[in-house]
């Protein structure tokens, strides 16, 4: 999961998720009313696997490995906040959201201009026309690079050009992401 990625999901959670395997596991079981057997058709593993790794008894215990850590993780990501997560899609496609980002810029611009590329720390409000183009890009699979060509269209057009007024063949070039976050509301 690449910067972009990262930041979409901080966006559109209001809490975050808990921090240990054991209170993960402990969601999940919420989440699936209690059943054993669903966690662990969603993990992959068998009931017993999952009744060793929620059992009081110490002597019992055993930790999930690495592998199961990580679909325990992917697991609760799936299934946390999913109101909230819908509610604040929906706001930021409806009134666009704040983008902050640090990440090399570089242009494609005509003669006589300083093209280098540079680091940026940049903080910019786009429209919700970016975020429903973002969440569409996300739901078909997109990866990180075409996430960073809307952006960088994105942050081209409102960030360098002000929204058309100037710099008018500028072509933004966006890479090194260091850190991107959204703001939505």
């Amino acid at each position: 999961m690449g910067q972009i990625e990262q930041g979409l999901e901080r966006a559109l959670r209001t809490r975050p998720i808990p921090s240990s395997t054991e209170a993960r596991l402990r969601f999940l079981l919420t989440t699936h009313q209690g059943s054993i057997r669903k966690v662990a058709t969603v993990l992959g593993v068998s009931r017993r696997t999952v009744q060793r790794w929620v059992t009081k008894r110490s002597r019992a215990r055993r930790p999930p490995g690495p592998l199961q850590v990580r679909a325990i993780e992917e697991a609760v990501l799936a299934r946390w906040q999913p109101r909230v997560r819908a509610r604040r899609r929906a706001q930021a496609e409806a009134e666009g959201f704040v983008f902050h980002t640090r990440a090399r810029f570089g242009f494609a611009a005509p003669a006589g201009s300083s093209d280098d590329p540079r680091v940026r720390w940049i903080t910019q409000d786009l429209p919700g026309e970016v975020a429903r183009e973002l969440f569409a890009a996300r739901d078909a699979g997109a990866g990180e690079q075409q996430q960073t060509v809307i952006l960088a269209r994105a942050l081209g057009h409102a960030y360098f050009r002000e929204w058309g007024r100037r710099a008018h063949g500028l072509h933004v070039v966006f890479s090194d992401v260091e850190f991107a976050d959204f703001s939505i509301g």
